[in-house]
């Protein structure tokens, strides 16, 4: 039980919990209701920043979920043009994460990053299909293995204002490795081949570094969901 409630924090969280934490300082000093309001914001500072470790499946061709949240669309869409993977549709799966979701990205499949490419932008609503379009964005090209291409978009939303990417050019990634994060509030987008369908559904929570999105070996068609 513990493990669920204390886990770790990501290093790129310390700072601003810092700050958080000196502002309540001070503000505590002139005010008592300014403190309390203080205390409970660098609560949820930390929160915000939690990096718990994830149990990812280890069988080859599984796609996993690249971020915590809530799966918001699945559809066919060109991907980014800066990644140069042409003009060609693909399938999309986008998963939107709120301001109480870990915001820590993993990788969705092993293999090698082919090439990496930033655009800023605006910052509409993540959850709006606009956001793939016109948001600030870090893509990335990843080619597996088997030499399929596969691509995953990280988009900032309408109160993140920073997209941090560690990873890059040929390196050697694993499925559900760590690879960067998004403060505060934003999206993660997932385009794989056509022929390959995916086994979320629309609304459907997904939990990142654990959920299968696809499979690569799989004849499934596309999956449907029911609120039960």
């Amino acid at each position: 039980m513990l493990k669920s409630v204390f886990v770790p924090i990501n290093k790129a969280g310390w700072p601003f919990i810092a700050i958080f934490a000196a502002v309540t300082v001070v503000a505590a000093y002139y005010s008592e209701p300014l403190g309390w309001i203080g205390i409970v914001l660098t609560a949820w500072c930390t929160y915000f920043f939690r990096d718990p470790d994830r149990y990812t499946p280890a069988r080859d061709g599984l796609v996993i979920s690249p971020a915590d949240g809530v799966v918001q669309m699945i559809q066919e869409a060109v991907p980014p043009p800066e990644i140069e993977m042409g003009d060609q549709p693909l399938n999309r799966i986008s998963i939107f994460m709120n301001v109480f979701d870990v915001h820590v990205n993993r990788v969705p499949i092993a293999g090698t990053i082919s090439k990496l490419a930033y655009r800023p932008g605006k910052f509409f609503n993540a959850s709006l299909d606009k956001a793939s379009e016109f948001n600030e964005r870090q893509s990335v090209r990843l080619t597996t293995a088997d030499n399929i291409e596969i691509a995953f978009v990280q988009i900032a939303g309408l109160v993140a204002r920073r997209i941090k990417c560690d990873i890059q050019e040929s390196q050697s990634v694993m499925t559900g490795e760590r690879f960067g994060l998004i403060r505060f509030g934003s999206r993660v987008d997932v385009y794989l081949p056509t022929e390959i369908s995916a086994l979320v559904a629309v609304g459907q929570r997904a939990i990142a570094g654990e959920t299968v999105i696809a499979d690569f070996q799989a004849t499934e068609q596309p999956r449907l969901g029911e609120i039960r």
